[in-house]
């Protein structure tokens, strides 16, 4: 099953940085943006980051929290998250669980390769746990802004 807009979040756990476990139960109450990236240090997904950590303040206004989200390891995440200052946290998905969960490992080419790996995504879920908005295929120029503007219109 792959979650789709107008779903709510199945029952999971997922272990983050700052040594923290997350469910769904957890993040009752708050909005959510949880945003899929390929690698912890790369430039593309270092920009990414760089934006949701700028656009923070403001996210945090809207009643939204954040969370990345790639195959690395919690021991990477620690490591990138205090190098970029994040003040949100990542979340380590070695099995890919939750990137099946959400549909986001695709066929991707690399120098004429293929392979599976995370397509760039992101998703806003409302604070009663359903998901509301996702983008998908995601160009970082200007994607944390676009995900801000929906969360404040979706915190109303």
């Amino acid at each position: 099953m792959t979650l789709t807009t107008g779903q709510s979040l199945p029952d999971f756990s997922a272990n983050a940085t700052s040594n923290q476990t997350l469910c769904p139960a957890d993040l009752l109450g708050k909005q959510v943006v949880i945003y899929f990236y390929p690698k912890d240090n790369t430039p593309g997904c270092t920009t990414e980051g760089q934006d949701f950590r700028d656009l923070h303040p403001d996210f945090a206004a809207a009643n939204t929290l954040i969370f990345g989200i790639s195959k690395d390891s919690l021991r990477t995440h620690e490591n990138f998250r205090s190098k970029q200052q994040f003040p949100f946290e990542l979340i380590s998905d070695p099995d890919e669980h939750l990137c099946q969960l959400f549909g986001v490992i695709q066929k991707k080419m690399l120098y004429g390769k293929e392979y599976m790996g995370i397509e760039r995504s992101t998703f806003l879920i409302d604070a009663k746990g359903v998901v509301r908005r996702e983008w998908r295929k995601v160009k970082v120029k200007g994607h944390a802004a676009e995900v801000l503007k929906a969360a404040q219109e979706l915190n109303g």
